[in-house]
Formats: structure tokens, sequence, C-alpha cells
């Protein structure tokens, strides 16, 4: 399994509340809303958006990536309102070694309602089924217990804590590693 065999036509995926779908230029708005919430950047490595033309610049970028075959994120949507409300996708992926780490964020709003959690779930099916990973990780800032918390109610495992792993907005911060294996489920 290739990367190109899977980001040809990024497929959707669907659960009870959610649709992962391809973003489009019509989710600016929608990802603008939770892009440009502080709160929401101060757990991820991107900045604040701080204006509707930086994620519209954001979404041309992914766009880019759709079109040649690259690892590119999901859009979360709500299908009661049809509006996109996080991301998710395979930020790395290694077919070597049948692994890969997900990255994800979500708007405020929608905070401790399992919504990720649903998408994560759907994500990790994905992966083992469609693209035969044997591990699939993810990370989360050591002062983001919502996150690590998604991580464990998808069935992944702590692994450990890298030390000053990234320097993310000048700071070093320390990651907790997650992951669940195709054997574990």
């Amino acid at each position: 399994m290739s990367i190109k065999e899977i980001y040809t036509d990024l497929p959707t995926l669907t659960t009870d509340r959610l649709m992962l779908r391809k973003i489009t230029e019509e989710d600016a708005e929608d990802m603008f809303y939770y892009a440009s919430d502080e709160e929401v950047s101060r757990y991820v490595t991107w900045d604040t958006h701080p204006s509707l033309k930086e994620t519209k610049a954001f979404i041309d970028h992914i766009l880019i990536k759709y079109e040649n075959n690259e690892l590119a994120p999901w859009g979360i949507v709500l299908k009661e309102t049809n509006k996109l409300i996080g991301t998710i996708d395979f930020v790395t992926w290694t077919p070597a070694h049948r692994v890969a780490e997900i990255g994800y964020a979500l708007s405020r709003k929608y905070w401790g309602d399992g919504i990720m959690t649903e998408a994560m779930k759907a994500v990790v099916k994905f992966g083992f089924q469609s693209m035969d990973l044997m591990r699939i990780e993810a990370k989360c800032f050591d002062i983001n217990r919502g996150s690590a918390r998604v991580m464990e109610k998808v069935g992944m495992r702590y692994e450990g804590t890298m030390r000053q792993a990234m320097i993310v907005k000048g700071k070093p911060r320390n990651l907790l590693l997650y992951a669940i294996l195709k054997d574990d489920r």
C-alpha cells in the first residue's frame, strides 16, 4: 500500500454524528472560527490564524496536497449542521514499516463532547483496514490532558514522555507518546 494509492482519492469516512471529508474552499469561514481561537492554537504546532486570508492560504496548501496525492487532512464535519469543526489526518506515514501518526484539531465549542474520539476511531479503523498499518501513533503536548484522554479512549497506550522533543512557538515542549497496534484491537 502506498501513499499515492490512498491519497489519489481520499475517501469520505462517516460515523454516527460526523462526516470526515476533503476540505474545500467553502470551509474557510468555519475553519477560521476555530483556527483563530488562541485556546485551540495553544495545543497545536501552528499559530493562531490572524485573518480569514491566512485560513484561505492554508486551505490552498491543503488543496495542493490533495492534487499531488500527498498526506492531507480530512475535514471533520458535524452532520447535523454540515459545518466544518476540525481536522484530522495522518501527519506521517511510513508504508515500509506500516506505521503512521495521527494529528488533529477541534473547535473548542466541541471539546468534551466525544467528537474527536469518534473521529479518531474512524481514522484508526481506516488505517488498520485500508492502509495495512500495524501501528498508529499520536502525540500531544504534556499540558494537553484532553488530547491524552482522547487517545486513551480509542485504545491507545501511553508509551512515554518525549522530553523537549519540539520547539513550538519558541518554547521547548514535552510530548506524550501514545500508540495502538493492530493486534491490540
